[in-house]
């Protein structure tokens, strides 16, 4: 087994529809689209995609439906060498399902069918605690709300527990509970989650370092927003930082965040420092929106590497 542990993604898996269309359609209007990708999908499932194609020894704690859709979601995952042994399909389920629409500007909307990922197996919570409490030392766990929040609540008490980076999207915000701030290690929200997060609007970068300290205020250990064009705020031990987003052409917005969370979790992993480990997912999340869908279009760590060599002067700058 790696010195180095392994990285475990604990959350949804779907299979994602996607399609682009001009615009958002209008309330009762049939909308024609174009470009349609049906392929795997789900916050958990990207996370693990990443990490295993970065080269983190991956594992995805995730259930899915006994249906068609299953394979169509889980294949891809397999193709790049994820540990599948904890993804269960239960009986008389349907796989998570997402809808996606991509406007020319990158921008998107989901509707998403949460199905096996809201409906875990009565035991599974004690199944996933099980899986941490044995993941050899130094591992990481990255995790999102999608799932039921018994499980949630086990894997942050196991990894705790375990002393293992905790990476935590906040998604959807409405399933936060008081006790995850103080359970996690870093919070990943983006703009609109730290809006609902910490109850102010978010503009301007002081306003984002604000939040950060609201967040830690709630018990996190540390905080990291995502701002989009206007960057990535950090607070960790102290230390208040700002990264000015990468300059990239936006094609396809689906999976940026997941691509950061994954990306962020292998760095950690690998030994980067907090900083070094932003400025490593920025850059894989950048990359990400530059290509149509979310999996296929994830960077391997070569890309990654050699992007932040082209860009030295992408640097971080204290409050």
């Amino acid at each position: 087994m790696n010195s180095k542990g392994i990285l475990l993604s604990l959350g949804s898996v779907n299979k994602d529809i996607q399609v682009r269309a001009d615009r958002w359609p209008e309330p009762d209007e049939t909308l024609m689209a174009k470009d349609l990708l049906t392929i795997s999908g789900g916050k958990a499932a990207n996370r693990a995609y990443i990490a295993s194609k970065l080269g983190a020894p991956s594992i995805l704690l995730a259930r899915l439906g006994d249906d068609n859709e299953a394979e169509e979601a889980l294949g891809p995952l397999r193709e790049i060498g994820v540990n599948l042994d904890h993804t269960k399909r239960l009986q008389n389920q349907r796989t998570g399902l997402a809808m996606i629409t991509v406007r020319p500007d990158g921008k998107k909307t989901i509707i998403a069918a949460g199905n096996a990922n809201s409906n875990w197996e009565a035991g599974s919570a004690d199944e996933v605690e099980r899986v941490i409490l044995e993941a050899p030392s130094n591992s990481v766990l990255t995790l999102d709300l999608e799932i039921p929040a018994s499980v949630v609540k086990k894997a942050l008490e196991a990894a705790r527990k375990r002393d293992f980076w905790v990476v935590f999207d906040p998604s959807p915000t409405s399933q936060v509970k008081e006790e995850y701030y103080e359970l996690a290690d870093f919070m990943t929200p983006d703009l609109t989650e730290a809006e609902r997060l910490v109850g102010f609007n978010i503009e301007t970068k002081e306003d984002g370092f604000n939040a950060c300290e609201a967040i830690l205020k709630k018990g996190a250990r540390h905080a990291l927003l995502k701002m989009g064009d206007k960057g990535y705020i950090m607070i960790t031990d102290g230390k208040s930082t700002h990264l000015p987003a990468p300059d990239v052409q936006v094609t396809d917005t689906t999976g940026a965040g997941d691509a950061f969370a994954g990306a962020f979790g292998f760095a950690l992993w690998d030994g980067q420092t907090p900083a070094d480990a932003m400025r490593f997912a920025a850059v894989a999340s950048s990359l990400a929106v530059e290509t149509y869908g979310s999996q296929p279009a994830y960077p391997d760590r070569n890309a990654i590497e050699n992007k932040l060599a082209e860009i030295s002067t992408f640097e971080s700058g204290a409050k």
